[in-house]
């Protein structure tokens, strides 16, 4: 039976626009007809099915095994029928008696349609699926399909994309249509195909905008060290340079702040602070509470808290809103920072500063201590004594 030559020229053509092998499709082909023919014709042989892979002819082989004595027709074959068949062979071995139904051609045509639309669906979802899984931590841009209680659904092109409406910015609504830009977060593989996670809010974003937007950036020649975000509201990103003649800063604020302007926009007017990275953690946290000036920073390594120094006047700048730049700052150097200050200090340095007793006064105070104590115990002697005949008189007085 002939299933078709034009359709093994299918598979080549497949092989090379799918990337799908043509080798791999038939032999799965041939698997299927072998359930395909034992369910249709309720045979319990064991078959192999044979694909010409020039002529596309299909054919169906019963496997016997030779034996002394026949116990079951359908798996076994006595050794007089197969030597008939060809004088080689002998005991255990497997001898094939082709057995291919007449009718058998439709359902290998259908078996096949069915094998090859899944194969091609699979290969489609693991090649969407490598494209997607390298691109994690990486932005994309899409348009939003529809939304639930739950997710905004994102068309990117080969697959529709889920982010979560947790994912979003503060006070952020998308409707059918609108154009985003997202971060993905994660690639999963699923029964449904490849699902990607989409996030707004993540920091990778707000690095990833940057990498876009500044070209020193791109090439390495400005680097971003860390980022502290809290979305929709403010965000702080250290940066530092590889070339001593690029200031990492002015970078990626550019020419009137033209470039650090569009990362603004598009996080939908979101405050940021570019401050220089420094590996000396007194320069760095400084950096880091701006736009505060910072009057001295002390830091204790063990603990990794670093103690710092304001002007009265800047203190509330420095902590910010709700003690949002003090968080981000922290978040961004990675030390526990404490700020004061400078007349708050002051006074904890004079508390810190008042002389202790000497060991001569320690003793005077003592020995002031034991006196008053004995001028007490004399004192409650006498008042006792003074009572009593009170305390007798006006006993009597309640007898009388």
């Amino acid at each position: 039976m002939v299933m078709n030559a034009e359709f093994i020229e299918a598979l080549s053509q497949l092989e090379k626009e799918k990337g799908i092998s043509k080798e791999v499709l038939i032999e799965a082909i041939e698997a299927a007809l072998i359930s395909g023919y034992k369910r249709n014709f309720h045979s319990a042989q064991n078959v192999r099915v044979d694909i010409d892979r020039d002529s596309g002819q299909v054919r169906v082989f019963a496997r016997k095994t030779v034996v002394d004595e026949v116990l079951d027709p359908r798996l076994e074959i006595s050794l007089d029928a197969a030597t008939e068949i060809n004088p080689g062979y002998q005991l255990g071995d497997i001898v094939e008696i082709e057995v291919t139904p007449a009718d058998f051609g439709r359902i290998a045509a259908q078996t096949a349609k069915q094998v090859v639309t899944q194969r091609i669906r699979e290969a489609e979802r693991s090649i969407i699926y490598e494209q997607f899984v390298d691109r994690e931590e990486d932005i994309v841009t899409g348009v939003v399909q529809r939304a639930d209680n739950r997710h905004y659904y994102v068309d990117l092109g080969r697959v529709e994309a889920l982010l979560p409406h947790s994912e979003t910015m503060p006070g952020e609504r998308f409707k059918h249509n609108d154009r985003v830009k997202a971060f993905i977060t994660k690639v999963e593989k699923s029964t449904k195909g490849p699902q990607v996670f989409l996030s707004r809010t993540h920091p990778g974003l707000l690095k990833r905008l940057f990498e876009l937007e500044v070209p020193e950036i791109y090439d390495g020649i400005v680097e971003i060290r860390s980022v502290a975000r809290e979305a929709g509201f403010r965000s702080k990103i250290a940066v530092s340079s590889r070339d001593e003649q690029v200031d990492p800063v002015g970078a990626c604020v550019g020419h009137r702040g033209m470039r650090v302007q569009t990362v603004v926009n598009e996080l939908r007017g979101e405050k940021i602070d570019i401050v220089r990275y420094s590996e000396e953690p007194v320069e760095f946290v400084s950096n880091a509470l701006s736009p505060s000036k910072v009057v001295n920073v002390d830091i204790e390594e063990e603990e990794k808290v670093a103690r710092v120094v304001v002007p009265d006047h800047q203190l509330s700048l420095a902590i910010g809103k709700e003690g949002q730049n003090a968080r981000l700052a922290a978040k961004l150097t990675g030390w526990k920072i404490d700020i004061k200050s400078e007349s708050e200090a002051a006074e904890t340095a004079e508390d810190e500063e008042t002389p202790l007793p000497s060991d001569e006064a320690s003793e005077a105070a003592a020995e002031a201590v034991e006196d008053a104590a004995g001028t007490v115990e004399k004192a409650e002697d006498t008042l006792e004594e003074t009572e009593a005949p009170d305390a007798e008189h006006h006993t009597v007085e309640e007898k009388e």
